[in-house]
Order: C-alpha cells, then structure tokens, then sequence
C-alpha cells in the first residue's frame, strides 16, 4: 500500500474532479465560491496546493492576480489546461520551501489543511504567512467529517502517535493508498490561527468548513 501522499495525488490526478460532481456539495461550492470572490476581490493571492485549479479558476474571476502554486506537476497540466487567464500563473512548488519573490496581499488554501501532519501546521502557517503583508486576507476551507458523506469519520483506519489520522482509499486503478485526513474542530483552527490572524472567522457549511481572517501587523 503506497503512504506518500505527494504519489496519491500524482496517480488520482485525472479522477481528482470528481470530488467536484458530488451532487449533495454542489451548494456548498457555490456559497464558498460566492465567499471567496468576495474576500479575494482586487486581491494579488498566493495559492497552496491549488491541485487541478477549482478553486484557482473560481478566484481569479475577481481576484487581481493569483500565484497558483502545487508540488505535482501532473495536477498543475490540467489546471493549465482549465484556465488559461492572463492574471493566474502555476507554479510546481513545495509548500514547505516556498521561495518568492515580492509580497502578496491574500492567501488561500483549499482542501489542504486535511493533509497537514499536525505537528507540522505551525511550520507551514509561519513559512507561507511570511509572505504575506500585513493586513493580508487568509482563507482556508477543508471537509466535515459527515456521517454518510464522501468524508465519513468512520473510514478512519489509523490514528498516529500524534494524533493524526488516516484513510485508507482505493483508486479507479485498484491500487490502494494511505491517506492522510484530519478532521480539526473549530477550537483547534482558532488555537492555531489566532496569534497570526485577526477579525478570526469560521463558517460551517453542511459538509466543509471555512476558515478565514486577517494577518497581524
């Protein structure tokens, strides 16, 4: 069974969509959609792990511009091919050694939380904040773990030394994957977010959760 969740995502690329076309979440998608056009609105936005490019393609209707940024170069080809606009540019890039040039005014990170050791957060948050500057919009939204829905607590299969936990999925091509997916309360995003962050918001749709706020001066 392959662990890595960077070769998960490589090989479940072009079956990633579908995550997309589940009928009971299309409203979610559409008022998370309608949140963060609103929030990114004039904003020049650096994007983690923007996958396959839905939510890219979603804020840059509104946005100034966005710096679209994934590890894998198999995701990053089909949001190419989804959206060619002249204010978004994909980079293959490793969250955890970002290295930019210039300072954005937003961030945003979808369905990315999830997939964050825990003992890793504190890392991230202070790595890609950095590049940010003050005042700057931060965004994230991630799934619920809703009884019967795509995202079941009940198909946790490990639970680690650190409180992590795990999937255990099965691919269109019978290979099976570990997975890591944290469920995080809204308790522990605001202990994790409120030293970086003000105006501290947290928005719970039926199955996903938003997060949102300010960076500190």
């Amino acid at each position: 069974m392959n662990e890595n969740l960077t070769t998960y995502y490589h090989a479940r690329a072009k079956e990633y969509d579908r995550v997309y076309q589940i009928p009971e979440e299309q409203q979610d998608l559409a008022d998370a959609t309608a949140l963060f056009q609103a929030l990114f609105s004039g904003k020049n936005i650096l994007e983690i792990a923007c996958g396959t490019g839905y939510w890219t393609d979603q804020i840059s209707k509104t946005a100034a511009s966005i710096l679209a940024t994934d590890i894998n170069e198999s995701v990053l080809e089909i949001a190419r091919e989804r959206i060619q606009a002249p204010n978004v540019v994909f980079q293959a890039a490793d969250m955890f050694s970002l290295q930019l040039d210039g300072r954005f005014d937003g961030l945003f990170g979808g369905f990315i939380w999830s997939h964050v050791l825990l003992q890793d957060l504190d890392g991230l948050l202070q790595k890609t904040f950095h590049f940010l500057q003050p005042g700057s919009v931060v965004a994230f939204i991630d799934s619920k773990p809703v009884t019967g829905g795509s995202h079941d607590q009940r198909s946790i299969t490990q639970t680690d030394e650190f409180g992590n936990t795990f999937q255990t999925r099965t691919l269109a091509d019978g290979t099976q994957h570990l997975v890591l997916k944290n469920f995080p309360t809204e308790a522990f995003l605001r202990q994790k977010l409120l030293s970086f962050l003000t105006d501290l918001e947290y928005i719970e749709l039926e199955h996903y959760w938003i997060v949102s706020g300010r960076l500190k001066a």
